[in-house]
């Protein structure tokens, strides 16, 4: 499965979670994303998305923000713990979106996932909440994480059988 990984704010390409989803055996595409111009940020998702044509794309904190700017309405989402208030315009992700987050994030708030499903209209297991923190980075949340990527991915290949 290809997976599109948009890492967060001050975070390093190749971190713990995108190297978690290659070493599950994914080809995982984990662009640098300017941390100081959104917009740069931006345009260098959208040249990897249209490069890599990714299964999914999973978006970390700012890299939340930017998937959901992305505006790719028939890619599958994660989002970890997205700080989509905080950074770019948008409000909408597609149906085919699930949110990882902790109730004890200290950097984003709990209560920004729960806004975003809500008026998204997404069905109430769409948020998960799990880990200790705003990184995610624990066995447990790095196993969430990857559980929503290949949930994905048996819908893809149910597409494309039948």
């Amino acid at each position: 499965m290809k997976i599109l990984f948009l890492h967060g704010w001050h975070s390093v390409v190749g971190g713990t979670k995108p190297t978690f989803l290659r070493q599950a055996g994914h080809d995982v595409a984990n662009p640098a994303l300017d941390d100081e111009d959104f917009d740069a940020a931006l345009h260098a998702a959208r040249a990897e998305l249209s490069r890599q044509r990714p299964d999914v794309i999973v978006g970390s904190s700012r890299g939340g923000a930017i998937a959901m700017n992305l505006q790719a309405a028939t890619v599958p989402l994660v989002l970890l713990c997205p700080a989509w208030k905080r950074w770019g315009s948008a409000t909408k992700v597609n149906s085919q979106t699930v949110v990882l987050h902790s109730r004890s994030d200290t950097v984003i708030p709990f209560q920004d996932s729960v806004d975003l499903t809500a008026t998204n209209g997404l069905p109430a297991e769409a948020l998960i909440e799990v880990g200790e923190d705003h990184r995610l980075a624990d066995p447990t949340s790095l196993n969430t994480m990857l559980q929503a990527c290949e949930r994905f991915k048996v819908s893809s290949e149910n597409e494309t059988s039948g």
